[in-house]
């Protein structure tokens, strides 16, 4: 269970000194002359002059570290927070994968930052597609199968619950993906929509599995989108690998006050009622789709949306924007040909749904 991060890791980044800046060089306190900033702020406001914002804020801020640490029950030194998930995406596919040498692995159709890191890298893609005949379900045979037989490996991405999908990746089923990349890769379990679900996080786990990553966000359940808050939890090895190439102060002090905000005193509260009315939500648009002979396939999602197929996805798509209502269209990606996905809003939002969708039935 236990690996050497660093031997699947690529060897220039485990051998560079990383830049350290002043934040990390030195506290913060007394006479800053250390970092290059102005000594005062020229705006006269008091959040300004709150946040010092004539100063570099702290790279991983301590008490934003801590709280997330507690939150998610691991240990501070497995955190590392970046400017959302796909920062943590990016950060991994930089220090594990060689230009032209090491791979990913993704399960399509999935989020699609993977690829684009992976493109970004130059890194070889490998798919293991999903089965859209059985409800979008990975092939986990063919997924260990291919890890075992392709060279380079380095990072399996998998997500749970899964976008646009909706479907979970069980604990017996990541499990087996560890095993098989043990020693030889990373598997980057990305929980971005895990609150919307009863399924535990694989958070437990990561201390257990040295070579297992998890993917967290403020983005989805805790409403805190525009603040750009992903949190990668992982063993200190692969922390402090991350954090050799990250950028030296990734978090403005304005977001970093959000983030806090987000997550304490009455916002716990307001999150786990948003959570439950939209699972309230997910339960009600799907007793309605259920109704609709015109759809051809609804998906039994675990997160905050649902992906429908229909025969005429651009039509649909267009239909509802006529009335003002925006909805994704997949059709274009493989395996999702008239595939549209429905995120769950308001009461009033789902309402206004609803009906556009009947009309739309109706002269259909």
């Amino acid at each position: 269970m236990k690996m050497d991060i660093n031997s699947i890791a690529r060897p220039e980044i485990v051998a560079m000194k990383p830049y350290v800046s002043a934040r990390n060089s030195a506290a913060a306190d007394g006479i800053l002359l250390n970092a290059n900033e102005a000594p005062t702020t020229h705006v006269n406001d008091p959040e300004w002059q709150r946040l010092s914002l004539n100063r570099y804020p702290p790279p991983q801020p301590a008490l934003l570290r801590s709280r997330l640490a507690e939150m998610y029950a691991v240990d501070e030194s497995m955190v590392l927070i970046t400017r959302g998930s796909d920062e943590g995406i990016d950060l991994l596919t930089r220090v594990f994968c060689r230009p032209g040498q090491d791979a990913m692995v993704e399960c399509s159709p999935c989020f699609g930052m993977y690829r684009i890191a992976a493109t970004i890298q130059g890194a070889r893609l490998i798919d293991v597609p999903r089965q859209a005949g059985n409800g979008f379900q990975i092939d986990f045979e063919k997924l260990e199968r291919v890890i075992n037989e392709q060279d380079g490996v380095r990072l399996v991405f998998l997500t749970s619950p899964n976008n646009p999908t909706g479907d979970l990746v069980g604990r017996a089923q990541l499990e087996g993906v560890l095993k098989a990349c043990e020693g030889r890769a990373l598997v980057v379990l990305d929980e971005a929509y895990i609150e919307f679900c009863n399924a535990d996080s694989a958070c437990e786990l990561v201390e257990q599995w040295t070579h297992l990553v998890v993917l967290r966000t403020l983005s989805k359940a805790w409403a805190a989108a525009g603040v750009r808050c992903g949190i990668v939890i992982a063993d200190p090895a692969v922390i402090g690998l991350l954090q050799r190439v990250i950028a030296p102060y990734p978090l403005a002090a304005m977001a970093i006050d959000a983030a806090l905000q987000a997550i304490s005193g009455d916002a716990i509260s307001r999150k786990n009622q948003l959570v439950d009315s939209i699972r309230t939500g997910r339960a009600d648009l799907l007793r309605f789709l259920s109704g609709c002979d015109w759809i051809r396939v609804v998906t039994q999602s675990e997160a905050n949306f649902v992906l429908l197929r229909v025969a005429d996805a651009d039509g649909l798509v267009d239909w509802c924007a006529e009335r003002g209502i925006r909805i994704r269209n997949f059709t274009s990606q493989a395996q999702l040909e008239g595939c549209v996905r429905l995120t769950i809003g308001s009461a009033d939002e789902m309402t206004a749904l609803k009906s556009a969708l009947q009309d739309y039935g109706e002269r259909a």
